[in-house]
């Protein structure tokens, strides 16, 4: 009974749950802070869905351990759908015309002076999982490659 009941839940979480958290996160920045925050909500909404477990050894009720979490969800952590969505995303924009107004401000370079400190990240300078050490530009205009490498990056095992 409990299997089908979780079942129910997942998918409601999948299809309910994710995309409103998710809305836009093509365009985000995130911090490890905020990607902290958002594993913690994460595990938080899988723990109140798959409830407490019996300990076997001394029969007391326990919360779930992020290990038994992972087996229960298999599907790919919450930081690494919204990278996985931002690569798609920016491989789209980057197959459009240099006309298009999105493209500008994809590739563009930002006049005046910049402030102080460490400089921010660009999409040009796009370093996530699988980028950095490639021209993910040139990668992003084969459409198939791209979506091998966008696939590969979902599909990471990373706590």
């Amino acid at each position: 009974m409990y299997g089908a009941l979780n079942v129910k839940f997942k998918k409601i979480y999948r299809t309910i749950i994710l995309p409103v958290v998710l809305y836009g996160c093509e365009t985000w920045s995130l911090t490890l802070r905020e990607e902290r925050k958002l594993r913690v909500f994460e595990k938080k909404v899988l723990r109140r869905i798959f409830g407490s477990r019996r300990d076997e050894v001394t029969g007391e009720w326990r919360r779930m351990h992020n290990e038994e979490l992972n087996d229960f969800y298999s599907s790919p952590n919450i930081v690494r759908v919204i990278k996985s969505r931002r690569m798609r995303w920016a491989g789209r924009v980057e197959r459009m015309g240099e006309e298009r107004g999105v493209y500008r401000v994809l590739a563009g370079k930002p006049e005046g002076k910049r402030p102080l400190g460490r400089p921010r990240r660009r999409w040009v300078d796009l370093q996530e999982v699988g980028c950095g050490c490639m021209d993910w530009i040139g990668s992003a205009q084969d459409r198939d490659r791209w979506r091998t490498l966008v696939s590969a990056v979902m599909n990471l095992r990373v706590s």
